[in-house]
């Protein structure tokens, strides 16, 4: 790393505030740039075995089990998932820990340089310097080298420090749609589709057949596709067998079934039975507990998992925000859910929580989402809203919020309200204040929304 009288941590600060200058809201699809940088750092892959998650919801959670079941078998893990809560070391752990900062940095340094050794007639990213520490206020530009993105640098920065580690498997969550996201320059040894859905209309197509068919690129001829789907858009099944992946279908090659107690697999040739249910919330995650479990079936050969690494994994798994009950009254439900998909799977978890007199919904989205798909899901299952502002140039304001839940029609009638508040953790005090200590209260809409709430917490 470079000589620095600033510490670590603040070369660490004075990095992101660099990367985040670029404009993190920019989204620039393409592999072209990410290929050009990674042939200049000479990067190879990030581990022996490499499993992709692409999908529109449940990636997250499918990317935890994976990592859980594969650390209670022995193997060492690499875990790349974006975005980040409440720091951005948490987009890569390393056998089931967050990275460093100063490994971090060292990682940066590296990507500039190469970076600016790749010539493509652009402005380079970044502030041109190789020193991050005594350079990072400067913000200047180059006008060599290859402008890469906020995402496209740290995630290149991740994989090679995932190859400079002695991994046995990566599990990297695709960022954005699959085609031309940064993580399929990776070729995968098995790529998992959570499911399909419409968001970012805007750069992944207005329909599902669409998105369906820019998701599937992430599948590979001749390896194992894992589709959890249960029905898929006809683009997705096409696209493999196109390609000749080796194509397996929820329902077809695998599936699970269950009782109040226990669950099990059945995939193509193995069974796993007596299971314990996830330790994460959610009827949905058995869907993708199954996709985990057909991929590691089908890389059985190089990474035999026993039933009891399954068991144990499964029990332990961890992911904030993810249908998170708070503990204590009234009873607090954390969801980064930000699509209709994703509201609608809350609505049927919800449904199975038991009886509340009321619900209240501390509720901050970014202002570019089908804001109004989320309430018409929601609509029904919350008695009063607290819509609350998020902050930069996406984020919606309350008031903005408050409009749209209006011409929905909701908040209105007896027993119905809408009180705007200035942040998610001043929201959910007002929720707290009114909510009685059987009701049950929701923060919800977007990672920001939660990751506020979750920053309060002592």
């Amino acid at each position: 790393m470079s000589e620095s009288t600033l510490t670590a941590p603040s070369a660490f600060t004075s990095w992101l505030q660099r990367l985040e200058a670029l404009d993190p809201t920019r989204i620039r699809l393409g592999l072209e740039r990410v290929a050009a940088v990674a042939k200049t750092l000479g990067l190879g892959r990030p581990a022996p075995t490499v499993i992709t998650v692409a999908g529109t919801n449940g990636k997250g959670s499918t990317c935890a089990m994976l990592e859980a079941i594969l650390r209670a078998a022995g193997f060492r893990t690499g875990l790349y998932t974006s975005p980040h809560l409440l720091r951005f070391e948490e987009r890569a752990r390393i056998n089931g820990v967050s990275v460093t900062p100063e490994s971090l940095v060292e990682q940066f340094e590296v990507v500039e340089a190469a970076a600016l050794a790749t010539k493509d007639g652009t402005n380079i990213a970044t502030n041109g310097a190789t020193n991050a520490a005594t350079n990072a206020a400067t913000n200047g530009a180059t006008n060599d080298g290859t402008a890469l993105t906020y995402f496209e640098f740290t995630t290149l920065s991740i994989l090679r420090l995932f190859e400079q580690t002695e991994l046995d498997v990566a599990i990297l969550e695709v960022g954005l749609g699959g085609r031309l996201d940064a993580v399929n320059w990776v070729d995968a040894d098995c790529a998992i589709l959570t499911c399909v859905d419409i968001d970012h209309a805007a750069l992944l197509g207005p329909d599902r057949e669409s998105i369906g068919f820019e998701k599937a690129a992430v599948f590979r001829s001749g390896r194992p596709a894992i589709v959890a789907d249960p029905v898929p858009p006809q683009s997705v099944t096409d696209y493999a067998r196109k390609i000749g992946a080796d194509l397996w279908q929820f329902g077809q090659d695998f599936n699970y079934a269950g009782d109040r107690q226990q669950w099990g697999y059945g995939g193509r040739l193995l069974r796993r039975n007596s299971l314990a249910y996830p330790a994460l919330r959610g009827a949905n995650q058995l869907i993708n507990a199954s996709a985990a479990l057909a991929a590691l079936e089908s890389l059985r050969d190089r990474l035999p998992v026993p039933v009891q690494a399954i068991r144990e994994g499964l029990a332990c798994v961890e992911l904030p925000g993810r249908f998170q009950v708070l503990p204590g009254r009234p009873t607090v439900v954390l969801d980064v859910g930000h699509n209709p998909h994703a509201a609608a799977h809350l609505a049927a978890n919800l449904d199975q929580m038991g009886y509340h007199p009321f619900t209240w919904a501390v509720f901050g989205m970014l202002k570019d989402k089908d804001v109004d798909g989320v309430i018409r899901a929601l609509a029904s299952r919350v008695d009063h809203w607290i819509p609350v502002d998020l902050p930069g140039p996406r984020g919606a304001s309350a008031e903005w919020l408050t409009a749209r839940l209006q011409a929905l029609g909701v908040g209105a009638g007896s027993d119905r309200s809408i009180e705007a508040q200035p942040s998610p953790r001043e929201g959910l005090s007002a929720a707290r204040l009114r909510a009685g200590a059987d009701d049950r209260i929701l923060v919800l809409g977007s990672f920001l929304t939660v990751a506020d709430v979750i920053s309060d917490r002592p």
